[in-house]
């Protein structure tokens, strides 16, 4: 049993196929500070898809508010930055949240579109310079970045990256700017 593990443990993994040689475990509030950190080194290009991202006008420097402060500012460096959000019925929370959201950040320049109505965008995924990306369960609400228990990995793969850029630019054709 020794011998399987070891030779287990020495297996080069790159000829089973996978892509990613530098994968980050991300678990509850450690998610703002990589997230906010990759976004300041961001060079090129964000893309982010989020069911919920909430800006409160009572709690300005909430988690939520910096990180999206974070993709204005990049935006405002020169990074090209693409954000779809949820949308649903207009009187639905998600839906007020985020489209007070988007409205605040296409105002700062950020290209932000919607959803069809008829489909539910549940992924949180950020795609950074097509190298790095970020996939798991954290929407940008408050108990999502401060009490809830969520995970996400951060993947260092232009391949994943890639392949996740072509999902983005699937849904980005079937949204809207909204009303």
């Amino acid at each position: 049993m020794t011998i399987f593990i070891l030779c287990f443990l020495l297996l080069d993994t790159s000829s089973l196929g996978f892509p990613a040689k530098d994968v980050q475990v991300i678990t509850d509030k450690q998610y703002f500070g990589v997230v906010r950190d990759c976004f300041r080194e961001a060079k090129s290009s964000i893309k982010m898809m989020m069911f919920e991202a909430s800006y409160y006008e009572k709690h300005l420097d909430s988690s939520s508010n910096l990180l999206i402060r974070e993709l204005v500012a990049a935006k405002k460096r020169g990074v090209d930055v693409k954000v779809i959000l949820e949308r649903r019925e207009e009187k639905e929370r998600a839906t007020l949240r985020n489209m007070k959201t988007g409205s605040l950040m296409a105002k700062a320049g950020v290209e932000v579109m919607y959803d069809p109505l008829n489909i539910t965008t549940h992924a949180k995924l950020i795609i950074i310079d097509d190298g790095i990306s970020i996939v798991g369960s954290t929407n940008w609400t408050y108990n999502a970045l401060e009490k809830n228990h969520e995970v996400s990995v951060l993947i260092h793969s232009s391949e994943v990256a890639n392949n996740l850029q072509n999902y983005f630019q699937s849904v980005w054709k079937t949204c809207s700017k909204g009303k």
